[in-house]
């Protein structure tokens, strides 16, 4: 918010001041904290993504070990497949 002031005075010659204060400090302050809050979100969603990815991959070679354990345990019981 601006304030003014404005001082007059009568004596020849006529002269005027205006002093205005401007308070945009405070819009600079606010744009400053949300670039923060977007870089500290960016990186905790990053994060999250590559812990995502760790836990499918793991996941998905587990079920890949139980798989060739299956099939080694069809074959020996099984003997030819018949």
């Amino acid at each position: 918010m601006a304030d003014e002031r404005i001082t007059t005075t009568d004596a020849q010659p006529h002269t005027t001041i205006i002093e205005r204060r401007s308070g945009g400090g405070g819009g600079m302050m606010i744009a400053i904290v949300l670039l923060i809050a977007v870089v500290v979100g960016g990186f905790y969603l990053f994060g999250r993504q590559g812990a995502e990815n760790r836990k499918d991959a793991a996941i998905t070679s587990a079920a890949k070990s139980v798989g060739g354990a299956a099939d080694k345990v069809g074959d020996a019981v099984g003997g030819d497949g018949k």
